[in-house]
């Protein structure tokens, strides 16, 4: 989904870092304390509980995956009902308050700056990733893929191989291993990596199972574009 009076990308191919892929809810804004109410609130009206720990399972699934999921939990309405209750309560309280993660302003800032280009891969629905994109300077990011436009959602690969196949048709010669992904959730960690990316976590809601070859930081606050040039660069060389 291309967003309007976006420049053209720069990377090049001699760049170190070429491209910057962004989840949304936890890596760049604090939503999911809003996605876990509006459950909560959804399977209470149906007459039913949700508790903390049935809704931890849902961070970073697909939608499809969460609304199935409310649906054992008694809520009796389709899927594009849940789906749809569910991102119009999110966005009623994004529009009033964006609760963003630190540090992830400024380096979209300064990766726009620079010229990197940058796309939001996030299992949201494009109603709440436009809202979240319109509270950004125009440019930040090149293209937003979401939920609604892939069939098989995170942890599966498609979403980000998707949104390189969009990136690659405007910029020559781009590497995946010079494209960096910044998730917060395992199934948007293992997205990111199943589909060649050098994937980066920065966990948030939940810990991530130890594995000692993931690529971590706590946290982006204080992170800059050459932190992401060195990732870039490591893992490239290393796949030569």
């Amino acid at each position: 989904m291309p967003l309007p009076g976006t420049p053209l990308p720069s990377g090049g191919p001699d760049s170190l870092l070429q491209a910057v892929f962004w989840d949304m809810d936890g890596t760049i804004i604090d939503t999911e304390p809003y996605w876990i109410q509006a459950e909560k609130d959804l399977v209470a009206a149906h007459g039913g509980t949700w508790t903390d720990e049935e809704a931890e399972e849902l961070v970073g699934q697909a939608l499809t995956y969460s609304a199935h999921r409310l649906q054992q939990a008694g809520v009796g309405l389709p899927v594009e009902a849940v789906i749809s209750t569910l991102t119009d309560r999110v966005a009623e309280r994004v529009r009033t308050s964006v609760p963003w993660r630190p540090g992830a302003r400024e380096l979209l800032e300064e990766l726009a700056a620079s010229g990197i280009p940058c796309a939001m891969v996030t299992m949201s629905t494009s109603v709440l990733a436009r809202v979240i994109a319109s509270h950004l300077p125009d440019g930040t990011f090149r293209f937003l893929v979401t939920g609604d436009m892939v069939e098989r959602g995170k942890p599966h690969p498609e979403p980000y191989q998707l949104a390189f196949d969009e990136l690659a048709r405007t910029v020559p010669g781009l590497s995946k291993s010079r494209c960096v992904a910044i998730e917060d959730s395992y199934p948007g960690y293992t997205s990111a990596h199943a589909a060649g990316l050098t994937a980066l976590a920065v966990p948030h809601f939940i810990p991530l199972p130890p594995d000692a070859d993931r690529l971590e930081w706590n946290t982006l606050a204080g992170r800059t574009l050459g932190d992401l040039q060195a990732l870039a660069g490591a893992r490239s060389g290393a796949r030569k």
